[in-house]
């Protein structure tokens, strides 16, 4: 296991290379294929609908609910591998997580556009960490005022922490590449901030 702090500042990003060992990765990898409720979504792009460009599945407690691109992801019931990922993960990193995003990226054409997760339900400076399994897969980060940019190779059992004030500054992406690619799996774990419900007068 080796960590990398790609920035020092407010900004907290955190690269932890073979956080599992090949071993591990490859046993949650073949357990997270075949367990995960995997799912094609449809979201609305200039009054079009289109396929989201892979396959997800969103998973939490009770009541961590979570919208993004204009679609609400009521969570599913934690499945076991998920709860030990999850219980490891926090562990090392002293975070408290309610809910995963379930990512699988089937071949180089399957992506994630440029975003930053700023949502209202993560609150203001969101810890957010992502362990990806399978295929090694390019993500970028790009700061928004300067256009500093950072390429990631993340490869199987690699944890990358996103926290501080990153969400605010950067964001992300996983492009499509022309290159043949196996399937990849990326879990991004997170904590829902419950809103209190609004009383009219």
């Amino acid at each position: 296991m080796q960590q990398q702090y790609l920035i020092n500042s407010e900004d907290k990003l955190l690269l932890i290379s073979e956080f599992l060992a090949k071993q591990e990765a490859d046993y949650f990898f073949e357990k997270l294929v075949k367990s995960i409720n995997w799912q094609q979504e449809e979201i609305v792009i200039s009054g079009k609908k289109v396929l989201v460009p892979r396959l997800v599945c969103w998973y939490g407690d009770v009541g961590a609910s979570y919208t993004y691109s204009g679609v609400n992801h009521q969570p599913q019931a934690w499945t076991e591998e998920l709860l030990e990922i999850k219980s490891r993960i926090e562990t090392f990193c002293g975070f408290t997580f309610n809910s995963v995003l379930a990512n699988l990226y089937r071949d180089g054409t399957d992506s994630m556009g440029w975003h930053a997760d700023k949502e209202k339900e993560l609150g203001v400076n969101p810890a957010i960490a992502s362990m990806s399994f399978g295929e090694k897969r390019l993500f970028k980060i790009r700061h928004n005022k300067t256009s500093e940019t950072f390429d990631i190779q993340s490869s199987h059992g690699d944890l990358f922490l996103m926290s501080g004030a990153v969400q605010h500054h950067w964001r992300h992406c996983v492009p499509k590449t022309k290159q043949p690619k196996q399937p990849r799996i990326n879990l991004t774990f997170r904590k829902i901030i419950r809103q209190p419900p609004r009383f009219g007068i």
